[in-house]
């Protein structure tokens, strides 16, 4: 293997959606950046993992809405807005494991509408004493689902044309070289020996392991942040994980037939579960079965065997899908996502950990001075057993949940970061990783102009460099950034 040596200001460690945001800030504020991606691909789970659509949720300006404009401009049917079509729990009488003859769709549908705009995917929560029933929902939730591959070279095309970025796909971290909590030197698989000033951990918190930080998993207990709806036990159980599969219509109607060695009936739950079904542009559709697997059980499988079982279970679920609803009989089953949609895993100690407190207190509430995102998607802990609270109103993200604790060149900018587990499964989104690494890329452009350690950047002037760059830090929208979102 030949050796090679990099240098750069700031090195960004994973190639997923936070990752991709944090190289694309700092290199527009001019800073020489190189992003490391272990797969032959941008964008992570929102590409290779088949979450191809990001969720409605406040926050979502900045560099989420410049890639939808230039997606959206290079490739117009590559991307779109999506209302809610049916919902197996809308219907009146409905039963899922009893009389599946009266359930109209096998979960919830979600279809392309042209009548909506960027703007309208920026808020899920309802509001102080409003009722997410149907109605509100079908008028308020829209998400933006995009076709993998014009989203993956859109992303590396946009990081490209900054002419400040080396991007290193197929290249994984080997081992990493760090002396008084700084981090001097990576090497890569590879063989790259790649130095920077700055770091920032975009791959799941793998970066932060490697160097001894101090790290949680599973279930918090509730002596460690005292939140509310936290068990008095810690337990390892982990939000469960999923793999997207995508189904393409036009075909002579037909059951596909199973596999050899694949049961027709569901062997790891008491039933099949319930999906989330949207359309794509294409007019395709993207089938995610919530969950695939338990999340423990997949650590403990470890990724080849659990992706193996998981492929088994999607091809059931695609059998009892055609069985029971006629009109999936004219679609096949094209493509099986190569990467599982991992919600949770490791979580940095950071020198903030966001609580289950701080987001039911609400941004209107909130007293920290360094808020760098907001964000208002509901504690979904159904993966892990503990329901789907939705929230009366956003709530922000402040820096300091970027800085694991005691470090002076290091951020972090992914699911890692430092979040409770029951905030983890709200915080985990793909624009709201986005968010994390704009904040991420500008802070560390700004340690460089003011020669200071990351820890020390002015909370007042990273916040007025995010809302230069619209970035949403206030709720409602300010008039400004409305006119900004305006298609």
């Amino acid at each position: 293997m030949t050796t090679s040596r990099d240098s750069c200001d700031f090195a960004v460690i994973g190639g997923g959606s936070g990752g991709v945001a944090a190289a694309l800030a700092a290199a527009r504020l001019g800073m020489r950046v190189a992003i490391v991606e272990r797969s032959s691909m941008l964008g992570g789970t929102a590409t290779l993992g088949g979450v191809n659509c990001w969720e409605m949720g406040a926050g979502g300006t900045g560099i989420p809405f410049d890639i939808y404009q230039r997606l959206r401009n290079d490739h117009r049917e590559a991307i779109g807005i999506y209302s809610y079509g049916r919902h197996y729990a809308w219907q009146e009488g409905w039963f899922w494991r009893d009389a599946l003859d009266k359930v109209n769709f096998p979960g919830g549908e979600l279809l392309i509408d042209p009548g909506r705009r960027y703007a309208d995917s920026l808020r899920r929560h309802p509001g102080p004493g409003v009722v997410a029933d149907e109605a509100w929902k079908r008028e308020h939730w829209h998400g933006v689902p995009f076709l993998f591959k014009p989203m993956a070279s859109t992303l590396k095309a946009m990081l490209e044309e900054t002419g400040n970025i080396n991007i290193k796909l197929e290249a994984a971290l080997a081992r990493v070289h760090a002396r008084e909590n700084r981090i001097n030197q990576v090497i890569l698989s590879d063989g790259t020996e790649l130095r920077a000033a700055l770091w920032v951990d975009a791959c799941g918190g793998d970066l932060c392991h490697a160097l001894g930080c101090e790290t949680l998993r599973g279930i918090d207990p509730k002596s460690r942040f005292d939140e509310p709806s936290a068990p008095e036990q810690a337990s390892s159980r982990l939000n469960a994980v999923t793999l997207i599969y995508k189904i393409a219509p036009g075909y002579p109607e037909l059951i596909e037939p199973l596999p050899i060695g694949i049961p027709a009936e569901c062997w790891w739950a008491d039933h099949f579960p319930a999906m989330s079904c949207v359309q794509y542009p294409d007019g395709c559709r993207n089938c995610n079965m919530l969950p695939t697997m338990e999340g423990q059980e997949s650590m403990q499988l470890g990724h080849e065997t659990a992706y193996a079982e998981c492929k088994r279970r999607v091809k059931a679920h695609w059998h009892f899908v055609q069985t029971h609803w006629q009109e999936f009989r004219t679609y096949r089953m094209i493509w099986i996502a190569p990467m599982l949609g991992i919600r949770e895993g490791y979580r940095v100690v950071c020198e903030k950990m966001l609580t289950e407190n701080d987001i039911l207190t609400g941004l209107s509430q909130q007293s920290d001075p360094d808020i760098i995102a907001i964000a208002d998607h509901a504690l979904d802990r159904h993966g892990e057993g503990g329901g789907c609270l939705e929230l009366d109103q956003p709530y922000g993200i402040p820096f300091r949940c970027l800085i694991p604790k005691d470090w002076r060149n290091l951020l972090v900018a992914c699911r890692a970061a430092g979040f409770s587990s029951i905030a983890a499964s709200s915080c985990r989104l793909t624009r709201t990783m986005m968010q994390l690494g704009q904040a991420a890329g500008t802070a560390a452009a700004l340690a460089i102009r003011d020669n200071v350690a990351l820890p020390e950047v002015d909370p007042h002037a990273l916040r007025e460099a995010l809302r230069k760059q619209h970035v949403q830090l206030d709720f409602p929208i300010p008039g400004a950034l409305k006119e900004h979102l305006a298609e």
